[in-house]
């Protein structure tokens, strides 16, 4: 667990600097993001009683990667390390899940309150909808090598196109980190090769 957590905290930093090369001096403010996501994450979980919804959970798992994006970074500002990661994590995969919707709301309002990533909380998030932790490092890693592929290919210029053939990027990423090994040490070659691959010239 550690030596994952390392790397997406290495990944994490890479594309950060990516966006600004000061990334951690300029005050942006992450906790801001990770609430928004929250709201975004409950659309597609699902919550009107008045009409028939069922959670995606697909979707609702992605949007937990990019809260686990934003929470990174504010660790990493934070100068917070692995272990101390993994310490956190493991203790909030130990409290039990409640009901998800709560649970969300639970974190969102800590988020709010500290303007700090709420690690317990998080890991609870990751229970109550099944994301396991080498799950959440896949989806990660994909995701992030998504993002810098974004950024290679125009996304901060407008530029980039976000629609394939019908299909947004995030199905396509979906569908190469289904047929590629995540435990490989060119997982992350491997996934911007197939995605390089389907992009339109």
């Amino acid at each position: 667990m550690k030596l994952k957590l390392s790397t997406m905290l290495a990944l994490q930093d890479a594309i950060n600097s990516q966006v600004h090369p000061q990334w951690q001096q300029q005050g942006f403010t992450w906790y801001r993001a990770i609430w928004v996501e929250c709201a975004e994450l409950l659309d597609h979980h699902g919550w009107k009683w008045w009409k028939h919804q069922e959670a995606d959970v697909d979707q609702v798992k992605l949007e937990l990667i990019d809260i686990w994006h934003f929470g990174l970074s504010i660790l990493l500002i934070q100068g917070v390390d692995a272990d101390a990661i993994s310490t956190a994590l493991q203790e909030g995969l130990q409290s039990p899940a409640g009901d998800f919707k709560d649970d969300l709301e639970q974190f969102t309002q800590n988020t709010l309150a500290t303007k700090d990533f709420d690690i317990p909380g998080f890991a609870r998030l990751m229970q109550g909808i099944d994301l396991d932790f080498d799950e959440l490092y896949s989806r990660y890693v994909g995701k992030n090598v998504l993002n810098r592929f974004r950024q290679d290919h125009g996304y901060k210029t407008g530029t980039y196109e976000k629609i394939w053939q019908g299909r947004e990027d995030n199905e396509w990423l979906v569908d190469l980190c289904q047929q590629l090994d995540s435990d490989s040490e060119t997982f992350q070659q491997d996934l911007y090769s197939g995605l390089q691959a389907r992009y339109p010239a």
